[in-house]
């Protein structure tokens, strides 16, 4: 199994938008061909069944697939088409409902995956009190230097004396 890189990640990264409140959303139609899915139609039903699964799960789907309307120009005239800003939640269904034939699909279900967690780890890190995140913190640092001086010593920079 090959690893995954941040380089790899960058192709969601670079579609990613940031609301002025910090709340973080990809558009569909960004969205799909970053999948590889060159046809709406085809992706618009694998959205179709992230939206089942969003529901089943008892998560708002208005909120995690908010409609859109994009006006593009055709030709000489412009017409309204239909697109959803998505939440990490919503690309993260979306992706586990994707063609699992895809390689870029697999990568985007390890990238959400993270992301989601990485997420609810900093929300339960903000809720505790400045006591409880400052021993997080110092447990954290604690950790980093014991990894830092056996790398040290592993590279002979430390010795015993």
């Amino acid at each position: 199994m090959r690893d995954l890189k941040a380089s790899e990640y960058k192709r969601f990264e670079e579609i990613k938008h940031v609301r002025e409140d910090g709340t973080e959303y990809w558009n569909a139609r960004e969205l799909a061909p970053t999948l590889e899915y060159t046809q709406w139609r085809n992706f618009d039903k694998v959205i179709g069944r992230a939206m089942i699964a969003c529901e089943n799960s008892g998560h708002s789907v208005l909120d995690d697939f908010a409609e859109v309307s994009k006006i593009v120009k055709a030709g000489a005239t412009s017409k309204p088409m239909k697109d959803y800003e998505l939440s990490r939640y919503a690309c993260y269904l979306i992706v586990q409902n994707g063609d699992p034939r895809k390689e870029v699909i697999a990568l985007g279900q390890t990238y959400f995956a993270i992301q989601t967690y990485r997420q609810e780890v900093a929300d339960h890190f903000n809720q505790l009190d400045e006591d409880r995140r400052r021993l997080v913190v110092r447990g954290d640092i604690k950790q980093w230097n014991q990894l830092l001086a056996e790398t040290a010593h592993d590279a002979g920079v430390i010795t015993n004396e």
